[in-house]
């Protein structure tokens, strides 16, 4: 449905939002969409740094062999 809406009805879609909306609750509405972007990265390259850290932390395990079994 979506597949042959082209340029023109874009055009037309983005006309139709800016007048009902109005310019400046546009406006307002990106700027907390880039917010929300932007704690979004933050918090991923924070779980990053997070996994990273215990990874280094972490200690190994695993039993050994019994050597006495040779």
């Amino acid at each position: 449905m979506l597949n042959n809406i082209g340029l023109p009805g874009l055009l037309l879609i983005a006309v139709v939002v800016l007048v009902l909306f109005g310019r400046g609750k546009i406006s307002s509405l990106m700027g907390e969409v880039g917010k929300g972007i932007t704690a979004f990265k933050k918090g991923v390259s924070d779980g990053q740094k997070e996994l990273e850290d215990s990874a280094e932390n972490a200690r190994d395990v695993t039993p050994e062999e019994d050597k006495t079994k040779v």
